[in-house]
């Protein structure tokens, strides 16, 4: 049974004690599958995100002739356990300039990134396509590498965007034969050097790194803050630990997704010890009681503790939660309550739109003090040529539900308002279905369309915001037009 177009979440009443289970990381996960394919060797990944975007790498790999293996897992049933057997460096299958072979990346950015110098280290041509969207996101950078690496990359249109023809082979050309193409592979690989850009993506970075041992390449990184992109390092960092000659990689679950029941820990909290004082309680009791609950978190709060507000407990925490220090969104518990200031570039990834959603509402922002200087959200602006232009979609839809949201350049600012219903574009986007869901836990009257786009990397999460505590949330989710509640079954997006 299907997701309905439109689903309603109905408020938590009051504060819930759950250890919420996330998927494996969408990031981690595809770049191991790119690496297990350039591994001597087969390599086993524990705990991969099974999603819509790490689906199509893994059909991609099986399309150019790889041997990969997909087992259930125990303990998350939107993970799976993934056998790959490397080939050291060899693709087993291209096409012809007449019939490339043709890979479907959907809108899965780091698929349509990481394949794309990977492709260069096969034989034969190769077409790299998409949806609508995945066609309109850059690509530009990328491929400019590329060809100073010596290949030859065709944009379909001309744009530098997909749909895009790879001509691998020795310079960018296909060589005659398969065993022209082994030697080739077996003899020293003279360095190639090449700069990339990470102003728009720094994909296309991590890109080129998950092949460049193999390629023989040497990639300088520019753009803003290079050195310090955490993206990047995640890349470097998963490098250096992987099996390259085979072995088991266990995958950490994923922290942006985990981002939102942190999200919702504090929302509900906070809400709940707050509620009675919104409409009814002169300014300064209110003022009284803000400062009384400001006093508790300055002193006693820390990510994932279970403690008392009064009667409620802020005691949802998510299981395992990373430690590595790869996944930069790993720190987003660090940052609730919010300070007055988070950057997209430094400080959050894209757990930052949850912060922004958190940050719009009266006291998951702890308005009273900052309604009038706002928290401001800055280098915003990879948000814009992701799945769908974010900055923009965000301020749309919380202006819907009454916030205060200013946008200057690439920063928006949200001056804490009292929230109310709305019925919520996606535009496609599982971060915005996600973000807007989690904001229903507290404000009565969301409604998010298209609920199944959350496919992309988080199935199962309505189930887990409707399944029964300790391993769910326990809210009620109805569907947006007949109001009638949902069944376990009828939350997963397939």
């Amino acid at each position: 049974m299907a997701l309905p177009d439109l689903i309603e979440i109905v408020p938590l009443a009051q504060p819930v004690r759950a250890e919420i289970t996330v998927p494996g990381s969408k990031s981690i996960t595809n770049r191991a599958l790119i690496l297990a394919a350039l591994a001597d060797g087969e390599v086993t990944l524990k705990g991969a995100l099974w999603s819509e975007d790490t689906q199509i790498m893994v059909e991609c790999l099986k399309e150019l002739g790889f041997i990969v293996n997909v087992a259930d897992d125990p303990d998350e049933f939107c993970n799976r356990t993934i056998t790959v057997i490397g080939e050291g460096g060899l693709i087993p299958m291209g096409g012809s300039e007449s019939e490339p072979k043709d890979l479907f990346v959907g809108n899965a950015g780091t698929a349509a990134r990481f394949l794309a110098p990977f492709l260069c280290l096969g034989n034969g041509v190769y077409r790299l396509h998409g949806v609508k969207r995945m066609h309109e996101r850059p690509q530009a950078a990328l491929f400019a590498a590329l060809r100073e690496l010596g290949y030859r990359v065709e944009s379909e249109n001309g744009n530098d965007k997909l749909p895009a023809r790879i001509y691998a082979g020795a310079a960018g050309l296909p060589p005659d034969t398969m065993t022209q193409f082994l030697q080739r592979k077996s003899a020293p690989v003279a360095p190639k050097k090449c700069r990339v850009s990470i102003e728009e993506s720094s994909q296309f970075a991590s890109a080129l790194l998950l092949s460049s041992k193999i390629g023989g390449w040497e990639i300088e990184i520019v753009g803003e803050n290079a050195d310090e992109s955490p993206y990047v390092a995640m890349t470097s960092k998963l490098m250096e630990v992987f099996p390259k000659n085979g072995g088991v990689f266990q995958i950490e679950p994923d922290a942006s997704s985990g981002s939102y029941f942190w999200a919702a820990n504090w929302l509900v909290s906070v809400g709940c010890w707050m509620k009675d004082f919104i409409d009814t309680t002169p300014y300064v009791k209110a003022r009284e009681r803000f400062n009384m609950l400001w006093d508790w978190i300055q002193k006693e709060h820390s990510p994932g503790r279970v403690v008392s507000i009064g009667e409620n407990q802020l005691a949802v925490s998510v299981k395992s939660w990373p430690k590595s220090g790869w996944q930069i969104d790993s720190d987003f518990p660090n940052f609730i309550p919010l300070p007055e200031s988070i950057s997209r570039e430094s400080q959050l990834g894209d757990s930052i739109m949850t912060a922004i959603v958190v940050g719009a509402d009266l006291w998951g922002g702890l308005g009273l003090d900052r309604r009038e200087k706002g928290i401001r959200f800055t280098n915003l602006q990879r948000l814009r040529v992701q799945e769908c232009e974010r900055v923009a979609a965000l301020k749309t839809e919380l202006t819907k539900c009454g916030a205060n949201v200013v946008e200057q350049g690439e920063t928006l600012t949200t001056f804490q308002a009292k929230l109310r219903g709305a019925e919520i574009e996606t535009y496609n986007d599982h971060r915005m279905a996600m973000c807007f869901a989690i904001l229903g836990l507290k404000v009565p009257g969301i409604k998010i369309k298209n609920p199944a786009c959350v496919k992309k990397t988080f199935p199962n999460f309505f189930q887990k915001l409707s399944g029964p505590p300790p391993h769910g949330l326990g809210a009620t989710i109805l569907d947006g037009k007949t109001g009638r509640k949902l069944t376990h079954e009828e939350l997963f997006a397939d």
